[in-house]
């Protein structure tokens, strides 16, 4: 080839890669700034078993641009995934009840430590957070709460032992902690209350010898309460205002004491620095004016009936003021690494 042939063709390869450089710059200025490789595919993906998490993602995704999948399940079948996937996790972000199955996966050094969202924390809340900053409290409800129609009970239990009554046989209903997140808390805090896992171990024992109707989680437990199959449904605080919310007949009792339940979100450990800095963004969302915003008007009759744990939000109306309930905290990162044996206890002793 001639040098002047030569020249033409560096001339030609030259014009082409300054029109590439045009281009790719005028895509980007029309995005507002540099072309992201994940605009077309969702990168952070959140587990979660919250009835208002689909409004709360959908408003996240539209407020920060940021591609977000939800998969939404029971906690039980979600906290499955993560144990079978545990080696190759795909997800990003956790969201469900109860901080003793957060401590164990912290202590399994499966969650992200170090970030806490800049907010200004209730009271209570500041009390719920982990020394090691590796999940964050999102909102309050108790577990259980004792549900019941007003019209065929008039003299309710007043006790947990009271369940225990020959008067009660058969009419006593509640959720399985293998599907129900929030259910293994009730079972641990029945335990704490009473002095001990052997005690609280005998306390269920007799409650099946008193005919005790376990079902999958809140929806059924209740269900079987409207159907008459029971007459008191032991079930999640929301769910049961939120039933007594539709149903007039129905009444709403917190036995002494309802043990506390955490709404919390955790960060994978294991995921890629860009996709955990967007699971920071979206806690920080959460607990920021629009996030509760999404999180209240999500579920009205049903997990959006939580106690907020930032100062400056009110619960919904409905719900009684947390300071008149009787309640009792758990020590997560005691009772979240018996969680698994508890659970399978009783699964093959209770169920």
């Amino acid at each position: 080839m001639s040098r002047k042939a030569r020249l033409s063709v560096r001339a030609a390869v030259i014009s082409a890669v300054s029109v590439l450089i045009g281009v790719m710059a005028s895509v980007a200025a029309a995005s507002g700034g540099a072309v992201k490789a994940h605009s077309s595919m969702p990168t952070l993906v959140v587990y979660s078993a919250q009835g208002y998490d689909k409004s709360v993602v959908t408003a996240f995704s539209k407020a920060t641009g940021i591609p977000t999948k939800l998969d939404d399940n029971s906690t039980g079948p979600l906290l499955t995934q993560i144990e079978a996937s545990k080696n190759n996790p795909n997800w990003g972000l956790l969201w469900v009840d109860g901080d003793t199955a957060f401590a164990s996966l912290d202590q399994q050094h499966m969650l992200m430590r170090g970030f806490e969202p800049m907010v200004h924390w209730t009271k209570l809340a500041k009390s719920l957070l982990p020394a090691d900053k590796s999940y964050t409290p999102s909102g309050l409800t108790a577990m259980a709460v004792m549900v019941y129609d007003k019209t065929k009970v008039t003299v309710p239990p007043t006790s947990w032992q009271q369940l225990l009554s020959a008067k009660w046989k058969g009419a006593v209903g509640m959720n399985d902690p293998s599907q129900s997140g929030p259910t293994y808390p009730f079972i641990a805090g029945i335990m704490q209350h009473l002095g001990g896992v052997a005690k609280g171990k005998a306390y269920f024992a007799k409650l099946k010898a008193n005919g005790l109707v376990v079902n999958p989680t809140n929806g059924p437990t209740l269900q079987a309460l409207t159907n008459g199959q029971i007459k008191l449904a032991l079930v999640q605080s929301s769910a049961g205002v939120g039933a007594a919310l539709g149903d007039k007949n129905l009444v709403v009792k917190y036995l002494n004491p309802a043990t506390l339940l955490p709404g919390v979100m955790g960060i994978d450990a294991k995921a890629p620095a860009a996709v955990q800095k967007e699971a920071e963004k979206c806690e920080q969302f959460v607990l920021a004016k629009a996030g509760q915003k999404a999180m209240q008007s999500g579920d009205p009759t049903g997990d959006s009936l939580y106690y907020p744990v930032i100062t400056g939000v009110k619960p919904l109306k409905g719900l009684p003021p947390l300071a008149m309930v009787k309640t009792q905290r758990l020590n997560p990162y005691v009772w979240g690494k018996r969680e698994s044996a508890i659970n399978s206890w009783f699964d093959t002793s209770i169920k």
